[in-house]
């Protein structure tokens, strides 16, 4: 890498910017999500462990995500770290079975934003969807956000370039994670 700087974050910019570079560690916006819910299962996902599709929660998650504005769904991805749901007017639209989970969708979507402005010079502004509810939040990069962004970026290196997985925690979500078995008999 020719930018010898340490910071994860510059280093991830650097390499997402120029496609000589190799990035430093793998970074995708379900990562973030993980991140908040469960650093074990990102661990996990960082590994390339297959996890069971067909978890009700699974099935359900992904049941919502087709049907929903399947008029306006487009399968935007941008440079094999971002897979947009919908783009519609300009808004990038993340669809969520429900809001049990926002915060995590909330900063996935904030890593969406801040990957379009500071990869690829492109300001959008996002919808955070939960239609089975009918409830909509918007989503707007602000400097505290980014900010939020970069903390997890530093907290997602840790942990997806630890030798082992965080140690077992139980959560109120383990019983309806695809990982749940997986992670409790390691």
């Amino acid at each position: 890498m020719t930018d010898p700087s340490s910071d994860p974050v510059d280093q991830f910019l650097t390499a997402a910017r120029d496609e000589t570079e190799e990035l430093p560690f793998r970074l995708t916006g379900v990562m973030f999500q993980y991140y908040v819910v469960c650093e074990r299962e990102l661990w996990f996902l960082s590994r390339d462990v297959e996890i069971d599709r067909d978890t009700p929660a699974i099935v359900r998650g992904s049941g919502v995500d087709d049907s929903a504005y399947s008029d306006k769904r487009r399968d935007v991805r941008v440079d094999g770290i971002i897979a947009i749901d919908v783009l519609d007017s300009g808004e990038i639209i993340e669809i969520k079975p429900s809001s049990s989970m926002t915060e995590p969708a909330r900063l996935q979507l904030l890593f969406y934003l801040w990957y379009l402005d500071r990869v690829t010079g492109v300001e959008k502004t996002g919808i955070l969807a939960h239609p089975t509810e009918r409830r909509r939040e918007t989503v707007e990069l602000t400097p505290e956000s980014s900010a939020e962004v970069e903390s997890a970026i530093y907290g997602i290196r840790e942990v997806v370039t630890a030798e082992s997985p965080p140690l077992a925690e139980e959560k109120p979500v383990c019983d309806a994670c695809a990982y749940h078995d997986f992670c409790w008999s390691c």
